[in-house]
């Protein structure tokens, strides 16, 4: 290694070292040693909600799964629809067609009935990052004007952070949580599984549609949050009555300082995602926005060092370019490639929308994490400390082995562009020696010819290990809290 990129990895190690003493100092101080502690037991966090039973789980894939069920759901609310988001667009089309079902308008016909609370972020102070204060206020006047429709914008953020957290509850019985925005700000979240070229950004998002106790946690965390910025007082949700077999938990990140019924945060998602990582003993499965977390790459990278079994394997499903923060994944990517050693037991991949010869770039925003497919969580968390440690986020976590799995080959079969039933008998590292890393390298290889894309799936390059090793963690330093 040329001593200038020798030097950018030392530099940058250590600059992530001092990230994460900054991080257990802070947690320690806060009372959350716990989220560290890798000697735990369990993979449950011990945050403000404990783990339900009796929950149904459903995860829908892509808006083209998500929006109609959501806009269904709204239709039909008999007591009350809460929305909770990063941000909203009143002209989102939730039901696309000849007759579409605008997202505006059918809160506006909704609230008629019902009451109808909506909670946006309030935007960025600073006006080069979008939403802006006053776009967001501009939006809010958009949608509720003539209307019953109450909509709050929260400035409760820290600096550089926000509320990023996509909840819906309906009449207390029904919740939506995970990635999904119903926004068109940065790029149109509907898209299909198949994702065809459109000549215009392409969107991956998982989300989940959850019923049974559970919904009471969603619930109450809203409720919450309205309450200290309105100072209206919702009337409790009762645990709904038991609706599947899955054990749920809602996980939480809230900064500290931050409403005055939680002054020491909860950073839930953050220890779970850490014990599961922990604990895994064949795969780990990552489809993510971003991967700064120096956290989670070091207990990644230590998998990798000393990996539970010869046919240990880590898959992480990527954007091709992130809208923010290239560097810091990319640096991280070759933490992971230098652990592995060239093992090939560490594979990063991206996808893009693909239809004949055209090809465009797609979005991968989905929030999922797989472990041994005894462990999942779904929700609205990236793997950065904007997310583990200072913006409001959301995730559900479950240890239904039969959803999770199904889940999984759900998502491989979409990526692999193969029926789900031709890998369901195959070991999970078998399809990825076998399936995920002879595509993803043939396409990326194709790439480098200039060649036209055969598949949607794409290895990501090997990380640079200049600039890249020294700005992600410095950008951790600084600005990630």
């Amino acid at each position: 290694m040329p001593i200038q990129d020798s030097l950018d990895a030392a530099l940058g190690g250590g600059i992530e070292v001092a990230v994460r003493i900054k991080h257990r100092a802070r947690l320690a101080r806060l009372g959350h040693s716990r989220v560290l502690d890798a000697r735990r037991s369990g993979l449950w966090a011990s945050g403000a909600a404990d783990p339900r039973g009796g929950c149904k789980l459903e995860v829908l894939i892509d808006g083209a799964d998500a929006f109609p069920r959501i806009a269904e759901a709204i239709a039909g609310a008999e007591s009350f629809v809460h929305i909770a988001g990063w941000h909203l667009a009143p002209s989102f089309e939730l039901v696309r067609g000849p007759h579409p079902t605008v997202l505006g308008e059918l809160l506006a016909e909704t609230a008629e009935r019902v009451p109808v609370r909506v909670l946006v972020w309030a935007g960025s102070p600073v006006p080069v990052f979008h939403p802006t204060r006053g776009e967001v206020t501009q939006t809010l006047e958009t949608l509720t004007r003539s209307t019953r429709i109450r909509a709050e914008a929260d400035p409760r953020e820290h600096p550089l952070h926000c509320h990023h957290e996509k909840v819906i509850v309906i009449d207390g019985r029904l919740a939506f949580v995970g990635g999904i925005d119903m926004t068109d700000l940065g790029g149109d979240r509907y898209d299909v599984n198949s994702h065809p070229a459109r000549r215009r950004l392409g969107w991956h998002d998982v989300a989940t549609c959850l019923q049974g106790p559970a919904v009471a946690d969603v619930a109450a965390h809203f409720a919450m949050r309205w309450r200290e910025l309105t100072g209206e007082q919702l009337e409790d949700t009762q645990a709904p009555a038991p609706a599947g077999n899955s054990t749920a938990q809602v996980t939480r990140t809230v900064a500290n300082a931050m409403y005055d019924a939680i002054p020491r945060g909860d950073f839930g998602i953050f220890e779970t995602y850490l014990a599961a990582i922990e604990s895994a003993e064949r795969f780990i499965y990552l489809e993510n926005q971003f991967l700064w977390s120096p956290e989670i790459v070091a207990r990644l990278a230590a998998k990798l060092r000393q990996p539970p079994s010869d046919d240990f394997r880590i898959v992480a499903l990527l954007p091709s370019r992130a809208n923010n923060g290239q560097d810091d994944t990319s640096g991280q990517l070759g933490v992971l490639l230098d652990a592995d050693a060239g093992h090939e037991r560490v594979l990063a991949t991206t996808i893009r929308s693909l239809s004949g010869r055209r090809d465009d770039r797609l979005y991968v925003h989905a929030k999922v994490g797989i472990v041994d497919d005894r462990w999942m969580t779904i929700g609205s968390a990236n793997l950065n400390a904007h997310s583990l440690l200072n913006d409001t986020e959301m995730n559900l976590v479950t240890d239904d082995h039969e959803l999770i799995r199904n889940t999984r080959l759900r998502l491989w079969a979409e990526h692999l562009e193969l029926d789900p039933s031709s890998i369901a008998q195959a070991s999970p590292h078998a399809t990825i020696d076998d399936r995920w890393r002879p595509i993803a390298l043939e396409q990326l290889q194709r790439l480098r010819a200039h060649a036209p894309a055969t598949h949607r799936l794409l290895a990501l390059p090997g990380a640079s290990r200049r600039s890249r090793r020294l700005l992600g963690p410095l950008t951790g330093l600084f600005d990630d809290g």
